[in-house]
């Protein structure tokens, strides 16, 4: 499906070789549950599926385990490992990973051969941009609706980081991190710049697992709580430069 109105394609193309790195901006393929009214230019939620099928299932949890890291970067994905993981077929099995591959969670090689992708620092930075641009327009767009329950919850979930700082849980650092953010962002009420921000989120997914693996980190960094001292006071300028700041910190630390 094309979303013309916003000019993202939701599908691989077909045929021909995959040139998305020879781009200025990294393909961002979203698989969102929306359709493009083009006569209004506007997004229309459609109903979830109440009996997801097996394979969106399938593509559902897998695409989770990327996200926050649960597989390193270069680590293969076979087929016949999914069907015996999640207890499927092959058809599921490689739905899934056909939507993957088309969201830059896999890559496959010409001999196809599946595996999570090791990024190059040039992608890393054109990534890690993008969350820039992204996530700063997102909170922005929150701080209106930060109500005191938002605040409370942020500084819940931020506590539940130093839980893993001590655990020396580098996957559960990352989905606690990544909670943090989408608790903020939903109550931006965007929800295809929330959809284009976790699919950079999942290509960064196995990079973050690796940076995360070697750091040990002894305490958080400041910008969390900046973040909710900024949402706290209505303090837009503070906010922007906040998670503006926790972004590119992650950035230096990829590219050291």
């Amino acid at each position: 499906m094309a979303l013309g109105c916003i000019g993202i394609d939701s599908e691989r193309p077909r045929g021909g070789r995959n040139t998305a790195s020879q781009h200025a901006f990294p393909r961002i393929s979203i698989d969102l549950r929306w359709v493009c009214d083009h006569k209004n230019f506007m997004l229309i939620s459609q109903r979830p599926d109440p009996k997801p099928s097996t394979h969106d299932m399938v593509y559902r949890r897998l695409r989770t385990r990327i996200m926050h890291g649960d597989i390193l970067p270069g680590q293969a994905i076979t087929l016949r490992g999914i069907g015996k993981e999640f207890g499927v077929s092959m058809t599921p099995a490689r739905e899934s990973v056909r939507r993957l591959v088309a969201e830059g969670a896999l890559s496959m090689s010409s001999s196809g051969r599946v595996a999570t992708p090791e990024l190059s620092s040039d992608r890393i930075e054109e990534l890690s941009a993008l969350r820039t641009l992204i996530e700063v327009e997102l909170a922005s767009r929150a701080l209106p609706r930060a109500h005191l329950a938002l605040i409370d919850r942020l500084q819940i979930i931020n506590s539940g980081l130093t839980d893993m700082i001590n655990r020396q849980d580098p996957v559960g650092y990352i989905r606690t991190n990544l909670e943090f953010h989408r608790t903020l962002y939903l109550r931006a009420q965007a929800p295809a710049m929330l959809a284009m921000a976790e699919t950079v989120w999942l290509q960064l997914g196995p990079t973050m697992r690796r940076l995360y693996g070697r750091l040990k980190r002894k305490s958080l960094p400041p910008y969390h709580r900046m973040i909710i001292a900024a949402l706290k006071a209505g303090d837009e300028p503070g906010l922007r430069l906040a998670v503006r700041s926790d972004v590119t910190q992650g950035l230096k630390m990829l590219l050291a």
